[in-house]
């Protein structure tokens, strides 16, 4: 006899725990069944739903970006027409940060001034002009195109042809982006940096220090008297841009009064609550994040339902 899970979750990072839990209670309270896929029994899922062991209605990856064994685990749900949250090959795509550059700057999304360059392996030496260089201001910074997250190669003290010919080699098969420094506006103490999140139509920011990478919440008050309505509908922008149902964006409000994106789409966002961890994101966020997954899935399940495709912007 077939078990049946409404929502099969799978993730290769401990620190997901937290997340997941807050998951699977917003799940019970809407009557879906949960079922949790990690490392140790990724094996055992696979051979089950191979033998018609265990079935599901719909999927939540958050291990195949990382874990590359866990994209046979997708490709059987994609088989079964399984439903998934954001597919690996989506997400791929809406990582590559030179292909969002562009994407962004047809769209009308405000980027920091960027200059492509090809991969070290394809093109070890590269021409760089004076006229290309200089509108990047000095430092600037250097960034693979598409790589795992955490600022991985990315170099933020970037002065000399030299220092770029030794970022490129990091990851020779990458393109490279070449960006503008940069500088938010500094008010009440607070530098005008902020994380964003989409999920599956709710839109959420908070602040986010570049610097000391703790976040805060934003107030009520904070987004009348900012007029941060403007941040929500950049991020909103973003999301019909990426076509991704939950990403996170950096955006930063630069000393000529414009919001910019800055590190495009965090294809699978980090959810450690701040509560737990220093540098961990708002609890409120985080738990508005997953109910907002599972109101998503209850409506794909069911059909449209009076879920409000934005609520309680933060």
């Amino acid at each position: 006899m077939t078990e049946f899970y409404h929502l099969a979750i799978a993730s290769d990072w401990e620190y997901d725990q937290d997340f997941i839990q807050i998951l699977e209670h917003s799940a019970c309270e809407n009557g879906l069944r949960t079922y949790i896929i990690w490392p140790s029994n990724l094996d055992e899922t696979i051979r089950n739903i191979e033998e018609e062991n265990i079935s599901f209605s719909f999927f939540y990856d958050r291990a195949s970006d990382t874990s590359l064994e866990f994209l046979k685990l997708q490709n059987l749900m994609v088989d079964r027409n399984i439903p998934v949250l954001d597919k690996w090959q989506n997400l791929k795509w809406a990582a590559d940060k030179a292909i969002m550059h562009t994407e962004f700057i047809e769209a009308g999304i405000n980027t920091p001034h960027t200059v492509l360059i090809p991969p070290f392996k394809s093109e070890e030496t590269i021409y760089l002009s004076e006229e290309m260089l200089s509108p990047l201001g000095n430092p600037f910074i250097v960034k693979p195109a598409n790589t795992i997250g955490g600022g991985k190669g990315v170099i933020k003290e970037t002065r000399t042809p030299e220092d770029i010919l030794q970022a490129r080699q990091t990851f020779p098969s990458e393109r490279y982006l070449l960006q503008k420094k940069i500088v938010p506006i500094e008010k009440n103490g607070r530098r005008f940096w902020f994380r964003g999140f989409y999920t599956c139509g709710l839109v959420q920011a908070a602040w986010w220090d570049d610097m000391t990478h703790l976040y805060d919440l934003i107030t009520e008050e904070e987004v009348e008297e900012y007029n941060f309505h403007t941040l929500f509908r950049v991020i909103e922008k973003i999301a019909q841009v990426c076509k991704v149902n939950f990403f996170s964006t950096e955006i930063a409000l630069d000393k000529d009064g414009g919001f910019t994106a800055i590190d495009y789409v965090n294809e699978v966002c980090d959810m450690r609550l701040k509560s737990r961890h220093f540098d961990g994101v708002p609890d409120e966020v985080v738990k508005k994040v997953a109910n907002r997954i599972i109101a998503f899935v209850k409506e794909e399940l069911s059909g449209p339902a009076s879920y409000p495709s934005q609520e309680g912007r933060s």
